[in-house]
């Protein structure tokens, strides 16, 4: 299944869920997930309408810069993190399939199997002495 990075949102914030464990939100319906959050039982639900709307990236930045603290502060902290190393995963890899770089790779690791498939048949061949 494909992510779509490009999708916004006008809402995000953050809740705890009933286990104890705090996550981010996002959302562009404000009441309904509201209410979605309160039935499953999450508690110290924090949503925010953000400025415009938002790719997650953006909106994960700009509850950074909301200043919260406690948990709050480092789940939005880390997912941050996670979003940027993702992005960046994405990046290069969009690299590799367009750019030369895919076919050196793709040489290296033809070569890599034919090293791997000579050492098996000198082992095979040890073994046949």
């Amino acid at each position: 299944m494909a992510k779509q990075d490009n999708k916004t949102f006008t809402v995000a914030g953050y809740a705890t869920n009933p286990d104890g464990t705090v996550k981010v939100r996002f959302t562009n319906d404000l009441v309904a997930r509201i209410k979605i959050l309160n039935k499953a039982g999450c508690t110290n639900v924090n949503l925010i309408e953000l400025p415009q709307p938002m790719t997650k990236l953006d909106a994960l930045q700009y509850l950074q810069s909301q200043d919260f603290s406690g948990d709050a502060g480092y789940v939005v902290a880390n997912k941050l993190t996670e979003k940027r190393k993702l992005t960046e995963k994405r990046e290069v890899s969009m690299v590799l399939k367009s750019g030369t770089k895919a076919t050196k790779a793709t040489k290296a690791t033809k070569a890599t199997k034919a090293t791997k498939a000579t050492v098996k048949s000198d082992a095979v061949e040890s073994t046949n002495v």
